[in-house]
C-alpha cells in the first residue's frame, strides 16, 4: 500500500498524464476486480492494459485465485460487461460512467506456454475481436522478431495498432538472467559486445547504444509508439530519449 489504484491516481492528478494501470487475472478474485474498476472508474482513470498476469514461482501452471481467471480474454469480458452497466453478479448498475477502453499484451517470441507462434497469434485476433483497441509486446532486442511477429498477425487478420516493448540491457548478468525470465534471445551482435564488457557500467552503455538503435529503426519503420519497461532501467530509458526524440 498505497496500491496500483491510488498511485495511478496521484500520478494523473498530479501531473495531468494519462495512466494505464495493469489489469490482471492473476492474484484476483472476480469481486476484486469489480472493486478495482469501480474505484479506477470513479477517480477518472479509464484507460487500462488487461493481462492475465504470471503463474506463481511454485506453480508448474497457472493458477486464478478464488473464482478468478484463467485467460484476460476472461477478464476482458468481465470489463466489457461492466462498460454495458452489468455488474460481476448479473444485477445491473443505475448509473454509469465513462467506459473503459483497453489494450493486450502479445509475444513476438511466443508466449513460454503457447504451443507455437500460430496459436500465439490465432488468441491475439480473438483478444482483439473482444475488445482490445491495441496490443503492446513482450521485450524484445532482436527487430526482426519484432517485424516478422507483426508480419504473421496482420496475414491473420489482427488490425489493432502493435506496440512495440523495449527494455535496454543493463548488465553482465542479464546474459543469462533475461533469456530465463522472459523467454526472449539475446542476439549475436548485443551478446559479444556484452562479452566484452569488465563492469556492469561498461555493459549499461552497451545495452543504451544497441537500444538507441533498435529504437531508431523502429520509429523509421512507423511503429505507433515505444513502450519503455522502466523497472530497474530508468536512468538507461532517460538516456536513450535524450538520443531518439
Amino acid at each position: 500500500r498505497p496500491g496500483t489504484v491510488a498511485v495511478a491516481a496521484a500520478i494523473q492528478n498530479k501531473y495531468n498524464i494519462t495512466m494505464v494501470p495493469h489489469i490482471l487475472c492473476s492474484g484476483f478474485t472476480r469481486e476484486e476486480t469489480e472493486y478495482v474498476l469501480l474505484d479506477l472508474q470513479f477517480l477518472g482513470i479509464t484507460d487500462l492494459l488487461v493481462l492475465r498476469g504470471d503463474k506463481a514461482k511454485h506453480e508448474s501452471t497457472f493458477i486464478p485465485v478464488g473464482n478468478g481467471y484463467h485467460h484476460a480474454i476472461e477478464l476482458q469480458e468481465q470489463i466489457n460487461n461492466f462498460n454495458k452497466g452489468i455488474f460481476v453478479d448479473g444485477s445491473e448498475m443505475k448509473v454509469t460512467n465513462t467506459p473503459f477502453s483497453y489494450g493486450v499484451a502479445c509475444y513476438p517470441e511466443k508466449h513460454e506456454e503457447a504451443p507455437n507462434i500460430n496459436t500465439d497469434i490465432y488468441w491475439l485476433k480473438k483478444k482483439m475481436e473482444m475488445g482490445a483497441e491495441y496490443a503492446v509486446t513482450q521485450l524484445f532486442y532482436d527487430n526482426r522478431k519484432y517485424f516478422d511477429f507483426v508480419e504473421r498477425a496482420r496475414q491473420a487478420g489482427v488490425t489493432i495498432p502493435i506496440i512495440p516493448g523495449i527494455k535496454p540491457f543493463k548488465k553482465l548478468s542479464q546474459l543469462s538472467m533475461i533469456p530465463k525470465t522472459f523467454k526472449v534471445d539475446l542476439p549475436e551482435e548485443l551478446t559479444k559486445e556484452a562479452l566484452k564488457c569488465n563492469t556492469d557500467a561498461e555493459a549499461q552503455q552497451v545495452g543504451i547504444e544497441w537500444c538507441v538503435q533498435q529504437c531508431k529503426e523502429l520509429i523509421a519503420h512507423g511503429v505507433p509508439s515505444l513502450h519503455f519497461y522502466s523497472v530497474g532501467a530508468a536512468d538507461s530509458i532517460k538516456a536513450v530519449a535524450k538520443q531518439i526524440y
